[in-house]
Parts: structure tokens; C-alpha cells; sequence
């Protein structure tokens, strides 16, 4: 029988009473945002559009928006509803160019979504810049479908505001995989490196389409109640590509605090902003977490694995 008991290995992050009250003072509500309160490196606690209507413009590097996709879902005591295409639509254009005031010239920004609402997306975004592109990434997590393809690909929208002066880290995205298949050239390995243990291994330049991404589970010290988590793994192939060292990351739509804890342990700048105060005190003690334990998923030493590559991770770690 089912007792309520967590497993004992569940490394869900949960909050307490006393964490509650510990950590609200840390949140940064509009009306002291109004009052011109630094807002770098801080949780905004209200509303994105009353937000982000205070923040100054050009003030960002990299933005990472992660809407309400149109499915009907409840985001803490926040429910949202599925829309008609014309709604959902209306719903993006009534914040989005207002986000995209807040891009510097040679800023980036990345938009989430599925193919619930990626033609929306598509279409109001490119009214405001100029995409360059459209990552699919593969979320393995979710029920099956009796009939229809299960649903296990997201889209993330990349724009920039000018094609000719954006900044783009390729070196720091590319994926170490193992290499099954070795071949030689004059007996010389062909692009591939064989490890002091032996492990032969290849450096690939990262493409659209991911599939190395893990999401978020009971197991993994990351995982909050939040029902659309990003894993920190993604959100980081994004701050590493589109963003360098001091650059400020702005999130419109936080949730429990990905994009604020990866951009802390990545040396960057944030300021994320998030509706639901739950959620918010959630971010609040990931961000403490992450004061001690600056260690990303997937991501060892300055370089990305492929997944069921922890075993050489914990290899090559000093």
C-alpha cells in the first residue's frame, strides 16, 4: 500500500515552511522593481508583461522564453487553457514584441515550444527578428498514445535581432560521443581520439536535432514538482552558444528556476521572472544549492556527453 512515504532515493527539490519564509525576502516584487530596486542576478515574483513594462530596454544578451504552450494544463494555482489558433496567437503578441524591446542589438533569443503551437510561434516571432533556425529536441518522458504517435519532440525557436553581429559559441556545444566504429586513414585515427584509458572518442559539432537530452526525473537532484521543467542540460547548450561570461540572461517565464541556476553556475548574469510564488521560492533554493554544487547533468569538464556516458564522465573528472 502506498503510504505518501517518499522513495529513498528521491532527490526531489520540495520546500518547507521554514524554507518559505527563509528565502521570500530573496524575491523581488514589481512594485519594488517599480521603486528602481536592482533587479541583476534576482527572481522576479509577478507578472511577466508588468515585469518586463519596468525593465529597461536592450538590457539582455540572451533571452529564454518558455510560454504557456496552448494545452491546458495547471501551472500551480495557475490554470491555463488550450485557445483557437487566433486566441493563442493574440496571447503571443500581446508580450512578446514587448520581450523582444528588451534584446540588445547583437542579442539572441530562443523560444520554446510543440507542435501545438509551433506555427504561432513562427509567425509572430519572425514579425519582431529574424530566425535563424528551429532545434527540435527529443523529450523522451510521457505516456504512450492508443491512437496517435506519442508526443516526444519539442521546437526551440533562435532568432536574433541582426544576422550579421550575434555571438554563436560552436566550440563550446559540441557533444563527446563514443566512437563504435573507428576507422583509419594511414593508420591514423579519422576524426577520432582515443582517451589515455582507451575510449575512443569524437568531438561532433551539434546539429538541430537533439537527442541527447535527459528530463528531469525523481533520481536527479534538478527534478521540482514544476509539470514543464527544462533540464539544465538544454538550457545550458543555450547560455554556452549565445552568451559569453558576464552577459545577462532574461526568462519571462521562469518556472521553478532552470534558466537562473544554469546561468549561475555558467558565470552569467539573470533575471528571471515568474507569477507563481511557490515556484519562485523553488528557484530561490536552487539557486543556493547551486552556491556549492555547480554541477550540470550531462555536462563534465567543459564538455557535453552523450547520454549513458556517465560511467566515462566520472573517468575524466580530476
Amino acid at each position: 500500500m502506498d503510504t505518501g512515504t517518499p522513495a529513498t532515493r528521491n532527490r526531489t527539490i520540495t520546500l518547507t515552511d521554514t524554507e518559505r519564509s527563509e528565502l521570500r525576502p530573496q524575491l523581488l516584487d514589481t512594485e519594488r522593481l517599480k521603486a528602481g530596486h536592482p533587479w541583476e542576478d534576482t527572481i522576479i515574483w509577478g507578472d511577466a508583461l508588468d515585469a518586463l513594462s519596468i525593465l529597461p530596454d536592450a538590457c539582455a544578451h540572451l533571452i529564454i522564453a518558455d510560454p504557456p504552450y496552448n494545452i491546458t494544463r495547471r501551472y500551480g494555482s495557475t490554470p491555463f487553457r488550450a485557445l483557437n489558433r487566433q486566441a493563442y496567437k493574440a496571447f503571443l503578441q500581446s508580450w512578446l514584441p514587448a520581450l523582444c524591446r528588451k534584446l540588445r542589438k547583437d542579442g539572441s533569443l530562443y523560444l520554446c515550444g510543440d507542435w501545438h503551437n509551433s506555427a504561432q510561434l513562427q509567425e509572430v516571432l519572425e514579425q519582431e527578428l529574424t530566425i535563424l533556425n528551429r532545434i527540435t529536441w527529443q523529450r523522451e518522458k510521457g505516456r504512450g498514445a492508443q491512437r496517435n504517435w506519442k508526443n516526444s519532440m519539442e521546437d526551440i525557436w533562435f532568432a536574433v535581432k541582426d544576422t550579421r553581429d550575434y555571438h554563436f559559441n560552436l566550440n563550446a556545444v559540441k557533444t563527446r560521443r563514443i566512437v563504435r566504429a573507428p576507422y583509419r586513414e594511414n593508420g591514423l585515427p579519422k576524426d577520432w581520439q582515443q582517451q589515455p584509458d582507451g575510449t575512443m572518442v569524437r568531438e561532433t559539432c551539434p546539429s538541430n536535432f537533439w537527442d541527447d537530452i535527459s528530463i528531469p526525473f525523481w533520481s536527479m537532484p534538478e527534478n521540482t514538482p514544476h509539470p514543464t521543467q527544462k533540464p539544465e542540460k538544454l538550457i545550458a547548450k543555450l547560455i554556452l552558444a549565445s552568451s559569453r561570461e558576464g552577459d545577462l540572461v532574461l526568462d519571462p517565464f521562469m518556472g521553478s528556476g532552470t534558466t537562473a541556476v544554469v546561468a549561475k553556475k555558467l558565470g552569467r548574469r539573470f533575471c528571471c521572472i515568474e507569477r507563481e510564488e511557490e515556484y519562485c521560492l523553488m528557484a530561490a533554493k536552487r539557486l543556493r544549492i547551486a552556491d556549492c554544487d555547480k554541477s550540470i547533468q550531462g555536462y563534465t569538464n567543459g564538455i557535453f556527453w552523450e547520454r549513458n556516458s556517465l560511467p566515462l564522465q566520472r573517468k575524466k573528472k580530476p
